[in-house]
């Protein structure tokens, strides 16, 4: 799968707008509604340290990468059925690109 150069900045503002109301960066930053997102790169899904995930979303074998994120931010419940994620997803692919480019910087 090729997954279009996104751009980090239009990504910050996505997040913001679509993800940051669930979700932290910041390596230490506490849980909201959604996992903190530090160091989601090479991570197993639902395995965030004291996040409490669905069943179905800590036995998904699936190593977050962004071929993998790419995939999942299109439709969440659909990639992980179960999940607690009530994000319907983002269908432009520049707009996942942004935002995978933007977690690579903010998370690592």
């Amino acid at each position: 799968m090729s997954i279009p150069v996104g751009d980090p900045e239009r990504g910050k503002r996505l997040f913001i707008q679509r993800c940051a109301h669930c979700h932290t960066v910041d390596k230490g930053a506490v849980h909201k509604s959604g996992p903190n997102l530090h160091g989601i790169f090479g991570q197993k899904a639902g395995r965030a340290p004291g996040y409490d995930y669905t069943p179905e979303n800590r036995s998904k074998d699936v190593t977050w990468t962004e071929e993998t994120l790419f995939a999942y931010l299109l439709e969440p419940q659909k990639y992980i059925p179960g999940t607690k994620m009530i994000f319907i997803g983002l269908k432009k692919e520049t707009d996942r690109a942004d935002l995978i480019a933007y977690l690579k910087q903010a998370t690592s």
